[in-house]
């Protein structure tokens, strides 16, 4: 058995996001794949975030139809700020030793990560997937990390989060950035605008 983690703020879910998903299914072999929105992610200090109802309900939306991708809110009910070491050690407690755990994070958090809470704790709890991300080069990374990473095969999509916030508030379109149903969502919600 193998399980893989996806941590992140998700605000909003986009298909970059899924398609990583779907290479960390089949590239690591995962029975499933836990998207997991943070609460209030301490890295993002001072920036506003959409409630946690509502990101979590966008994610249920856009991966009711596939069995392997599950929505997990551990972070979100945890008092904040929630850290990654501490969610990995959870699910470790909850899993068992035997199962294979995988975290599952994108390139650009691989110069940030000895900024995170006990960062070498957190090398030595799970294994790493590594997404690529448009820009961002692996080889700044130190050492450590890398020699621990698996490098997942994702085509790069240049979708971000920020971006779909800043088109749904000038009034442009998310077609084709988002599922249908999470952008039928935003609108109903008046989410970014």
């Amino acid at each position: 058995m193998a399980t893989g983690l996806m941590g992140g703020t998700f605000d909003p879910i986009h298909l970059a996001h899924l398609v990583v998903a779907e290479a960390a299914l089949e590239d690591l072999a995962l029975e499933r794949l836990v998207f997991m929105p943070s609460g209030g992610p301490p890295h993002k200090p001072g920036r506003h975030v959409s409630a946690i109802e509502d990101r979590l309900t966008m994610i249920r939306l856009a991966v009711a139809d596939n069995p392997r991708l599950e929505v997990s809110d551990l972070e979100a009910r945890r008092p904040l700020p929630s850290y990654t070491v501490d969610t990995i050690r959870e699910f470790r407690r909850s899993l068992g030793e035997d199962e294979e755990l995988f975290f599952i994070m994108g390139a650009d958090s691989l110069t940030q990560f000895l900024t995170w809470k006990d960062p070498l704790d957190l090398l030595s709890s799970c294994e790493f997937a590594v997404f690529p991300r448009p820009g961002v080069r692996t080889d700044d990374a130190d050492p450590r990390i890398l020699a621990k990473a698996r490098l997942l095969d994702a085509p790069m999509l240049d979708i971000s989060s920020s971006d779909i916030r800043g088109r749904v508030r000038s009034g442009r379109t998310i077609r084709y950035l988002v599922p249908p149903e999470v952008s039928a969502y935003i609108s109903e919600k008046k989410l970014y605008s």
